[in-house]
């Protein structure tokens, strides 16, 4: 079963190449994909990689998670779902103006 690990505090000049290198001794990386910005198109210094195994995932877990990389040390962990904000998408507020 394929598993989705966050990973955060990432150099600027990482790429998805990097990615796949430095995780493809745990497991079979299927993808790294890196998070930018959508206003200025500058990574935002944190990425998802997908391995093919919850093994695979929980080995890379316990090897990259807080080993320094390109200078920083990384946040590796399995990604949660994304938590929508309260109110829903579309719903009107006024906050109290009439």
């Amino acid at each position: 079963m394929e598993t989705r690990l966050f990973v955060g505090n990432l150099a600027f000049n990482v790429t998805e190449r990097d990615l796949v290198e430095l995780f493809s001794p745990h497991g079979v990386v299927v993808e790294a994909k890196i998070i930018n910005d959508p206003e200025t198109s500058r990574p935002r210094g944190f990425a998802f990689v997908t391995m093919n195994s919850e093994e695979g995932a929980q080995a890379a877990i316990e090897a990259l998670d807080g080993k320094v990389f390109q200078g920083r040390p990384l946040k590796v962990n399995e990604a949660r779902p994304r938590e929508e904000p309260p109110g829903g998408f579309g719903q009107r507020r006024d906050f109290g103006r009439r």
